[in-house]
């Protein structure tokens, strides 16, 4: 009797999912006033900022689950990077690789990140064990189609969901005081600024340094 109760023991804490602190959605601005370099300067500088060692580290340390969701007009968000477990420095090496070379999905379309918000709400469903989620949401105008974005904040409230943004400024059209009216939302949650596509490695190199190291005892 008693090695069959150490062996469904044993069972149970292998097929147990490990402890996860954060679950981070990468959400990528694909939309038509996004060009190819630019969208390549996304990439390229999201895998350079995984890279960071502040970066690794708080991932690591969190055993943090991350994914890569691709978005523009109403409809067209794709999850082109998968839930990916945090556990090494190899892990995360493995996901800046995916993501410096993950293929473009979209290229003349709106700007609907209302519905971006949506899909990754749905991709949450798949972390359940993950005690943080954050949206990191990157892009360079505002929403234009599809769900109006604070539309979606009280289910995010609901689920504490936090919304965390980088504008990409192009223009005089202050898009980093419209996301911080009309996007971010949750404890903590704040907007950065790149001046541009040439800025942005560095700046979404700080923002994620700033999400991905919050103390864990505050976590709810």
């Amino acid at each position: 009797m008693f090695l069959r109760a150490l062996s469904f023991s044993l069972s149970l804490t292998a097929t147990a999912p490990r402890a996860c602190e954060l679950a981070l959605v990468l959400a990528v601005d694909v939309s038509g006033s996004v060009d190819r370099q630019e969208y390549d300067l996304q990439m390229q500088g999201l895998a350079a900022a995984l890279r960071d060692g502040t970066v690794v580290d708080a991932l690591s340390e969190q055993e943090a689950m991350v994914t890569l969701i691709q978005w523009t007009g109403s409809s067209r968000q794709r999850q082109t990077v998968p839930w990916t477990q945090i556990r090494t420095d190899a892990d995360v090496a493995a996901l800046a690789h995916r993501i410096e070379n993950d293929p473009r999905v979209w290229r003349n379309y709106s700007t609907a990140i209302g519905e971006a918000l949506i899909a990754a709400e749905r991709s949450f469903a798949d972390v359940p064990h993950c005690r943080r989620r954050v949206i990191d949401v990157s892009g360079d105008g505002i929403s234009n189609e599809g769900v109006v974005p604070k539309a979606r904040h009280p289910f995010l409230a609901e689920t504490n969901v936090t919304v965390n943004a980088l504008a990409i400024e192009t223009d005089d059209s202050d898009l980093t005081g419209w996301f911080y009216e009309n996007l971010i939302r949750g404890d903590g949650a704040f907007v950065m600024t790149a001046d541009g596509f040439a800025d942005y490695p560095e700046q979404i190199k700080r923002k994620l340094q700033r999400e991905t190291t919050r103390k864990l005892s505050a976590l709810p």
